[in-house]
């Protein structure tokens, strides 16, 4: 069969009453909990995992958190408080950045961007790190920017240096842990199982935190393209506020989308490209059915494989040693 956006269409309906069922016999059979804990953003994944969530377990068996930093759009907390009053389901606000502070997150983080620009003021300015556009137009290897908006007005942007790159993700990447750390303490305090809100896009792409996001009891979008979770949306009545949202990483001090920072395509292209390499579409026949030249998709097949293949040890388990002892 052709390759055409008919072959990440799901039946919105169908698909909820599968994942509540699914919901509601994991959280109380295999995992013997009395509800779910999930972590709120006001973005459209955590979103949908909430309502299905009050749907599966009623929403008196619900806690949604809310874990800002410094760096977090207000905006962000604003949309939760809304979807948890339409819904019925309690919010609490748990501020993340007395945690971050204490491991060292910001110092961290200010120590590698000022070895690029050395008057960046933390309390003044903002910054974001993202890949450069084009990928379809060239053949290129990935490297991430720093680009700081001063106080002052200006913009200014550099290519990172590896130890500058890693250095600012070690820190950041404490976010998600801690947030983990978060949800975990309120799942055991009220016997309940924390709902993961990873998407397939973020699985299979590797825009995840080991030990982080992704420490959770169950999963229940991990198989969802992201369009398919806007489905979702409009089909479980998730505020417009919330949808109409551009999806971003709320994660450093400077405005960025999801597809500036780390994913490089819109997710309407994203997500047919990403079934097409997953399912063996060679480019040719994958190129018109996305609108792009053969050599456009190769460039987009290269970049997916690559961010795949970096990104691997994160979606395994630990390793062990096997074997006999002496």
């Amino acid at each position: 069969m052709p390759l055409s956006p008919d072959a990440i269409r799901i039946d919105p309906a169908a698909e909820t009453e599968r994942l509540c069922q699914l919901i509601a016999q994991q959280v109380r059979g295999d995992l013997k909990r009395g509800g779910g804990v999930v972590g709120v953003s006001g973005g459209v994944d955590s979103a949908v995992v909430l309502c299905l969530a009050a749907r599966a377990l009623g929403p008196q068996k619900v806690l949604g958190v809310m874990m800002p930093d410094r760096h977090s759009s207000p905006e962000s907390e604003a949309l939760a408080r809304e979807l948890g009053a339409q819904l019925g389901v309690e919010m609490i606000k748990e501020d993340v950045t007395p945690a971050l502070e204490g491991l060292g997150c910001y110092r961290h983080q200010t120590e590698a961007i000022r070895r690029v620009f050395p008057a960046f003021d933390p309390d003044r300015d903002r910054f974001k790190i993202h890949l450069p556009p084009g990928v379809l137009d060239e053949d290129r290897l990935n490297y991430f920017l720093l680009t700081v908006e001063f106080a002052d007005g200006r913009v200014e942007t550099a290519r990172l240096g590896p130890k500058e790159l890693l250095q600012i993700v070690a820190a950041t990447n404490l976010k998600q842990r801690s947030r983990t750390a978060t949800l975990y303490y309120w799942a055991e305090a009220l016997n309940r199982a924390v709902i993961g809100t990873c998407n397939r896009n973020e699985w299979v792409v590797g825009f995840i935190v080991k030990h982080g996001d992704i420490a959770v009891d169950l999963k229940p979008i991990e198989h969802l393209y992201k369009t398919q979770i806007y489905a979702l949306a409009d089909y479980l009545g998730v505020p417009k506020g919330i949808t109409a949202r551009p999806p971003s990483s709320d994660t450093y001090s400077a405005a960025q989308t999801q597809e500036e920072f780390f994913f490089s395509l819109p997710f309407p292209l994203l997500d047919l490209m990403l079934y097409a390499w997953e399912h063996g579409v060679p480019a040719a026949e994958a190129a018109p059915a996305v609108g792009l030249t053969p050599e456009q998709v190769t460039r987009a097949y290269r970049d997916l494989t690559t961010k795949n293949r970096t990104t691997d040890h994160m979606r395994h388990m630990p390793l062990t040693i096997r074997g006999q002892l002496p």
